[in-house]
């Protein structure tokens, strides 16, 4: 089996340090194969939230695939926005902006859908919708095929629509019919799933988009609690079985619960 833990939106520098031990507590426990990462690590770019974020991910003790967010870019500090926007990202948490980890049942695609020039707006160029499509077709039938950036790809209510990501009428129906089961993101704090569905055919491909809320800070949304995803995949004879829960914090305990699951059917055929 393959699992993973999606957090998105710490937002280090607005941490909330029971939450920070509780997300650390269940990572130990259920030791998920890898953890994504999903951006706006930091609330304002800053060295010190960067060096909080860092000592999180080590404390972590899995692999983690990261991305960054748009907070993670600086905003007051003008000549690293325009000079080295991405700095202290990389020096904290890694060179690469998209990594790609790959694994026998698992193939996991970051994509940097921030943009210096923009304050909050994500977006994806033609040029990354084609090289994510191309790794995704290249990817074995048995692998559970993730996508993670930060900026959603679809909204559950109508306000977030100004939120979703420039480029996503390309990118969203090009990845899943190369063959993407899940697309991960988050920015909006608010954590829910829904189908999205690829270009070809009388009958367009299913795939899942999965948002994460806000994994530990304390500007949560809609009186939802610091929530996370965690993602099991299982292929038994060629059929897969695959689940993402909810888990959010319980102040009461002290740890976060898994309050939801749902049952993801994953088509072949892309």
């Amino acid at each position: 089996m393959t699992r993973i833990l999606h957090i998105s939106d710490t937002h280090f520098g607005t941490e909330r340090e029971p939450v920070v031990r509780a997300l650390l507590a269940l990572a130990q426990r259920l030791q998920p194969e890898l953890v994504l990462l999903g951006g706006d690590i930091t609330q304002r770019a800053r060295r010190a939230q960067f060096a909080a974020a860092r000592r999180f991910v080590q404390a972590l003790q899995r692999p983690v695939l990261a991305v960054p967010g748009n907070h993670d870019i600086p905003l007051f500090n003008l000549a690293a926005r325009l000079f080295d926007p991405y700095g202290g990202y990389r020096r904290a948490l890694g060179i690469n902006l998209e990594p790609v980890v790959e694994t026998g049942g698992l193939l996991a695609i970051g994509v940097n859908s921030t943009r210096p020039g923009r304050h909050k707006n994500g977006q994806v160029s033609a040029g990354q919708v084609l090289r994510v499509a191309q790794r995704l077709r290249e990817a074995g039938p048995g692998r559970l095929r993730v996508v993670l950036l930060h900026h959603p790809v679809r909204a559950a209510v109508d306000s977030d629509r100004s939120n979703l990501l420039i480029g996503r009428d390309l990118a969203v129906p090009a990845w899943v019919d190369a063959g993407a089961d899940l697309i991960l993101g988050g920015h909006i704090h608010l954590p829910y799933i829904l189908p999205i569905h690829g270009a070809a055919g009388p009958a367009p491909r299913r795939a899942w988009t999965i948002q994460a809320g806000t994994a530990v800070s304390h500007r949560v949304r809609g009186g939802i609690s610091n929530s996370v995803n965690v993602i099991d995949h299982l292929t038994d004879n060629g059929r897969h079985q695959c689940s993402a829960q909810r888990w959010d914090y319980a102040a009461g305990s002290g740890e976060f619960q898994c309050v939801a699951s749902q049952t993801l059917d994953l088509q072949r055929g892309g």
